[in-house]
């Protein structure tokens, strides 16, 4: 009997887009016809569902503001904040995306600002500690059979090079240098509000009262709660020391007070002009 005479076997119909996603989406390591590294892509998006996070630069302060993640109030009260970390005397971040992650690049900055500080007597400089860290990210995203990092951060210090500074890294590895940004939920609205609000040479109160005026902008609720956010101040003391001060949840709810009532007046003026 001729095998042309069997029947051919019936093929499914697929859509040629869905099979081509899901040839690339599932490695780090290959590139889709698009020139995209979906993997990358997709930890990058997980990123937008992260709690806000905030950094500014003043005229002699660094401003950082964050939503908590509140999950349960069964929960014990945190001893340390899950949101702020100190990485040397000098350099401090905000972290956005899984914690769990973040505390590896943590452990891998503190090793390496330390071993710089023993090796040259000094403290390191901020950009090279954050090219560090970054670069072990990236690598991450190079070889089989690992993820990328699910987090970004906020890095935010001095050094004696270029004064304060502020960088912001995404899972990808890369890092770029800013003066006012916004990560995590909603962060496209807070950029935009800083972007219309923010001055070089604001002083500290200027930079709390526009912060908490960006998590307004970002956060579910008009009414967040003191427990939700966190604000912290970075400077140099008289002696030339780094201080980093986390705002206690009194003065984070008179902060939060007094922004939400000049909102609510500039509301009620721009109906009446209208």
């Amino acid at each position: 009997r001729s095998s042309s005479t069997f029947p051919r076997p019936r093929r499914h119909p697929r859509g040629a887009k869905d099979d081509m996603a899901r040839r690339y989406d599932s490695s780090t390591t290959v590139f889709s016809p698009e020139g995209r590294i979906h993997q990358v892509e997709y930890a990058i998006e997980a990123i937008g569902n992260a709690g806000t996070c905030i950094g500014l630069i003043g005229d002699s302060c660094l401003v950082l503001a964050a939503v908590r993640k509140v999950t349960s109030t069964l929960l014990a009260p945190a001893r340390t904040s899950d949101k702020t970390y100190k990485l040397d005397d000098h350099v401090s971040c905000l972290v956005a995306g899984l914690t769990a992650d973040a505390n590896i690049l943590i452990n891998q900055a503190r090793l390496a600002a330390q071993r710089y500080r023993y090796a040259y007597q000094e403290p390191m400089p901020v950009e090279q500690l954050v090219e560090r860290v970054c670069n072990y990210k990236h690598a991450y995203t190079q070889f089989g059979g690992l993820r990328p990092f699910g987090v970004a951060f906020l890095f935010a210090g001095w050094d004696s090079q270029h004064g304060y500074q502020l960088y912001q890294s995404d899972p990808s590895g890369n890092y770029s240098g800013w003066r006012a940004t916004v990560i995590g939920q909603n962060n496209g609205a807070g950029k935009s509000l800083l972007k219309d609000n923010y001055t070089d040479g604001m002083g500290v109160e200027a930079l709390l009262e526009l912060a908490a005026k960006c998590l307004l902008k970002t956060m579910d609720t008009t009414t967040p709660s003191p427990e939700k956010v966190e604000f912290s101040v970075v400077r140099r003391d008289e002696g030339g020391t780094m201080q980093q001060t986390i705002l206690s949840d009194a003065e984070a709810g008179a902060i939060l007070e007094r922004v939400a009532e000049a909102v609510e007046k500039e509301a009620r003026e721009g109906r009446g002009d209208a």
